[in-house]
């Protein structure tokens, strides 16, 4: 009888926490995990020297970063120098949100699942606190999972990678419960939108809000400098 192949699974780190816990899920799980990040033309680099280290301490198999320029395109305070990023909280879908970035990020995810050979992809989206971004929500990660089993060679087989998104109806207290549960090392995460060259948060963003209201509701003490 052959040995059963070993599970494994691309995970999306980009260097805050949720997808560090997500990380720490997808490892609990005993996949062999390929870490994928992505220079796409964002304020600052920080994020992606934590999910470097995040990715080596973990001990995953291959780290990559994608590199490519949204800021071609701009549309984003996230990707465009000359849109603020709101440090009070805003109506409706925020000027944080980066157009179609998830669609990018999971399209390069999913060719590179079938490379590897990965029955899944990981990604921290979150549906519960998170800032009103589409591609975050449960309908878009099943109308994706369609188009992929639609559009991939794995797909059409039988085969293809399953989408995994175990945040998505978890409060951020819940995430940082979990991932402290996972042993995530919360200190090595970068969540700002607007972190200096350090990694260093501004406690004002969305994300560092939403992060803060967590560290809080979770009773865990927050470990994340700040300027």
């Amino acid at each position: 009888m052959s040995e059963q192949k070993n599970k494994k699974a691309v995970v999306l780190v980009s260097g805050g926490l949720d997808s560090a816990t997500v990380l720490a899920m997808a490892i609990a799980e005993q996949y062999d995990c390929y870490t994928l990040s992505f220079d796409y033309g964002q304020r600052h680099h920080a994020e992606l020297q934590a999910a470097e280290q995040l990715s080596r301490a973990s001990s995953a198999i291959e780290h990559r970063v994608i590199r490519f320029d949204m800021g071609v395109i701009g549309g984003s305070a996230l990707t465009d120098m000359d849109i603020a990023v709101p440090e009070v909280p805003t109506e409706g879908i925020p000027v944080t949100y980066v157009p179609a970035r998830n669609t990018i990020f999971l399209s390069f995810a999913l060719g590179y699942a079938e490379v590897v050979d990965a029955s899944a992809i990981f990604v921290g989206v979150n549906a519960v606190d998170y800032s009103g971004y589409p591609d975050c929500r449960p309908d878009y990660l099943s109308a994706y999972q369609s188009m992929a089993d639609t559009a991939t060679k794995a797909g059409v087989e039988g085969h293809g990678p399953q989408i995994q998104a175990p945040l998505l109806h978890l409060s951020k207290a819940d995430i940082i419960s979990e991932g402290t549960r996972l042993g995530v090392d919360y200190g090595l995460t970068v969540s700002c939108y607007q972190a200096d060259k350090r990694g260093h948060a501004c406690g004002k963003c969305d994300s560092c809000r939403l992060r803060v209201e967590g560290f809080a509701g979770a009773g865990v003490a927050d470990p994340t400098p700040y300027y």
